[in-house]
């Protein structure tokens, strides 16, 4: 006799923030506010560093790259989070929740190696100045951003498939604001053991490496900066670190803190906090700091601006003079 498929759930309700009723709307403004804020200076950022040559070095390349991660990585879950404020238990078909699981996985990865291929950009240029340019050529460039999107697109794909290949007979409710592995596992009726085992290895070999990583390349440097003779460069540099090490350890922290070290004992509504980290805040911060805070992306973009308001200008007068 042949196996009977016992996976009766086509769809799952997604309960986000449902102790908080009376704020809905407010937490709407905010989540919708701050979504626009993130896709706005993100798209500024790719703009700005396509429109200006004294801009395309592989920082900013870099850059123009994580911004145009992020604009995705949000667009993945915030757009349903909003639509769940609005109606209180929105429900998502079992293939779109597991197309949201696999691009949040491929876009979370992603994320991190960039971000220690950042870091390990700013280590070359800030500890090795004179071999910067051969180390860290625009084809090493191209060769380690291509790799992190191509590692990232990779990752994606087993967690997303073991967690398919589960049974779920019911319920179906997700007490979170999007398809997340740890509420979801819970709701399958089959044995989720070796699915958790494979899930927790590959969370401590992405975001547990590239932290690690990370936190290396901004240790040496610290020690290179501390041989700064002027005081003033000193501060300059570690204002300019300490704020980047910042959005990486409030990234990683909230992440890891949900997939490597989960602590069963946090009530649903504190995951969610944690959660509203990692897919909203540090998405809103990544413009700000890497590029916002910086002089000579200012510089570019106020070019960028007035080259764009001179080529209206003289459209305009030409339209008025013909007519």
């Amino acid at each position: 006799m042949e196996p009977q498929n016992i996976s009766t759930v086509t769809e799952f309700q997604l309960l986000g923030f449902q102790d908080l009723l009376e704020w809905q709307t407010l937490l709407f403004a905010i989540f919708l506010f701050i979504y626009f804020l993130t896709v706005t200076g993100n798209v500024v950022i790719i703009v700005v560093v396509s429109q200006d040559q004294q801009l395309h070095s592989p920082m900013y390349m870099f850059l123009k790259h994580l911004s145009f991660l992020v604009i995705w990585y949000t667009f993945t879950i915030v757009p349903l989070l909003l639509a769940n404020l609005l109606s209180w238990g929105q429900s998502i078909s079992f293939p779109a929740c597991m197309a949201q699981l696999y691009f949040f996985v491929f876009f979370g990865a992603t994320e991190c190696f960039l971000l220690a291929m950042m870091a390990y950009d700013r280590y070359l240029a800030i500890c090795s100045p004179l071999h910067y340019t051969f180390l860290m050529s625009p084809e090493m460039c191209s060769k380690l951003v291509a790799t992190s999107w191509l590692t990232g697109f990779s990752t994606g794909f087993l967690p997303s498939l073991m967690i398919s290949k589960l049974d779920f007979c019911g319920p179906n409710q997700i007490n979170h604001f999007f398809c997340a592995l740890l509420p979801l596992m819970p709701l399958s009726c089959s044995s989720i053991y070796i699915t958790e085992m494979v899930i927790f290895i590959l969370s401590i070999a992405v975001l547990c490496i590239c932290f690690f990583l990370t936190l290396v390349s901004y240790l040496f440097i610290v020690s290179s900066i501390l041989r700064i003779p002027s005081a003033s460069g000193r501060m300059k540099t570690f204002a300019t670190c300490g704020s980047h090490l910042l959005v990486v350890t409030v990234y990683y922290g909230s992440m890891i803190s949900m997939y490597v070290f989960p602590n069963t004992h946090l009530s649903p509504e504190i995951n969610k906090i944690i959660s509203v980290f990692y897919t909203v805040v540090t998405p809103l911060l990544n413009p700000v700091i890497y590029s916002l805070r910086n002089k000579d992306f200012k510089v570019a973009f106020k070019k960028v601006v007035a080259n764009k308001c001179g080529i209206c200008g003289v459209r305009l007068k030409e339209i008025f003079f013909i007519s």
